[in-house]
């Protein structure tokens, strides 16, 4: 429906538009056709009454016209001498008006009815001569009412021609887009991998295809990266819950008491998890930013780590995306360290980067990237997983790496407002 109806007011446009540039020039080329007419006829009463002023003498006084010269003009030119019709025939329905230009002594034009009729004085001394002559328009203005209805034909068919021509240009058009909507049907919910794929685009509706495919791009891996974000959270989820699941079946099996620090430490890394997981879903829908100096006192707060570098610098992201990425990785940094864990602060152009230091062991070359995968852990721990660390960071524009430096190293790149 939507697309007939496109097409429709794009015909009837066309349409339209068509009519208005004939209308235009039918009316412009009447005009003009009119007016070559009327310059027509005047020339030829020009020249009928300059024929008939040649055949005009003076002789001895008297007013003569040469023999026979002036027959073929008898009866639509007429030679008036001092008042008085002295050659031709006047015609019945001209007569008063030929009558009156010719003792009127001015030249001048006269159009009566069908009939232009022309005056023409003569300089001959001692007489008033005038030359009437008399130019029938019928035939000029059938010609032109010929003119005027060829141009209506004609003006028609180029309507009618822009019309089909419209429709057949547009439905060619919307072929891309009948087959576009067609694929997509065909697609469903099930198949979210599917792509136009036209080629290279030939015209504004390929362009067209083109743009949807990179938005599926995004769409599919938006997608993708939630389900990897819920296969995340089911994995840092599930440890605590599977503890404190084990730790009931115990106590109910045994009937010893559970302890209340592994119930205590398990809850608050399921609570550290939720709050981190819902924090960085409420900062994708805002821009904001936040000073280093009051989040790394906060993260570091309780802990013997050292904090150097230029603390007093702003972060173009919310503070609480800065401690959940921060927290963990020094969790993980005191798990693994020996005696010291570090945070440095470096300025480095349009970002700012914090170091996460500690004497520990550190990464494996072979083993940087497959740090921050679901699962991994080189120990038992306790926090939220560097997966989700990585997917938190990611989400919210913030990079972070490990890095093989003989001792653990993890730098966090926090853009800079």
């Amino acid at each position: 429906m939507g697309l007939t109806g496109f097409r429709a007011r794009i015909v009837s446009l066309a349409v339209l538009t068509a009519t208005l540039v004939v209308a235009v020039l039918v009316v412009l080329s009447h005009v003009l056709a009119s007016r070559a007419t009327e310059t027509d006829t005047r020339t030829l009463a020009h020249t009928r009454a300059d024929a008939v002023a040649a055949t005009v003498e003076s002789r001895n006084g008297k007013i003569t016209l040469v023999e026979g010269a002036g027959d073929a003009f008898d009866t639509v030119a007429w030679v008036f001498s001092d008042g008085r019709l002295i050659d031709g025939e006047l015609h019945p329905a001209v007569a008063a008006a030929a009558e009156r230009l010719g003792t009127a002594g001015r030249s001048g034009f006269l159009p009566t009815g069908r009939y232009l009729l022309y005056a023409e004085p003569l300089m001959v001394p001692g007489h008033q001569v005038t030359v009437v002559v008399m130019v029938d328009l019928a035939p000029f203005e059938k010609a032109e009412q010929r003119d005027l209805v060829m141009s209506l034909i004609l003006g028609a068919l180029v309507i009618v021609l822009a019309g089909v021509t419209a429709y057949v240009g547009v439905s060619r058009a919307l072929r891309v887009v009948h087959q576009m909507s067609a694929m997509a049907d065909e697609w469903g919910d099930h198949d979210p991998d599917r792509r136009f794929g036209l080629g290279p685009p030939r015209d504004e509706f390929g362009e067209l295809a083109q743009t949807f495919d990179r938005l599926l791009d995004r769409v599919s891996a938006t997608i993708a990266d939630e389900r990897r974000l819920t296969d995340e959270i089911a994995h840092e989820l599930r440890t605590p819950v599977t503890v404190l699941r084990g730790e009931a079946q115990l106590a109910e099996i045994s009937g010893i008491q559970v302890d209340p620090r592994v119930v205590l430490t398990e809850t608050d890394r399921l609570s550290t998890a939720v709050t981190t997981i819902l924090d960085a879903a409420r900062t994708r829908s805002r821009e904001s930013s936040c000073r280093l100096r009051p989040v790394l006192r906060r993260v570091v707060e309780g802990r013997e780590i050292l904090v150097d570098g230029p603390m007093d610098v702003e972060v173009a992201v919310p503070a609480e995306v800065v401690a959940s990425v921060l927290a963990p990785l020094l969790d993980n940094a005191t798990r693994h360290a020996n005696a010291k864990v570090a945070l440095i602060v470096e300025a480095a152009g349009d970002d700012v980067l914090v170091h996460v230091l500690d004497d520990g062991p550190g990464f494996d070359p072979d083993d940087v990237e497959r740090a921050f995968a679901p699962g991994h852990s080189a120990t038992s721990g306790t926090g939220l997983g560097l997966a989700v660390v990585r997917r938190i960071a990611t989400a919210t524009g913030v990079g972070v790496r490990a890095l093989a430096e003989g001792n653990g190293h993890v730098e966090v790149r926090f853009p800079a407002p």
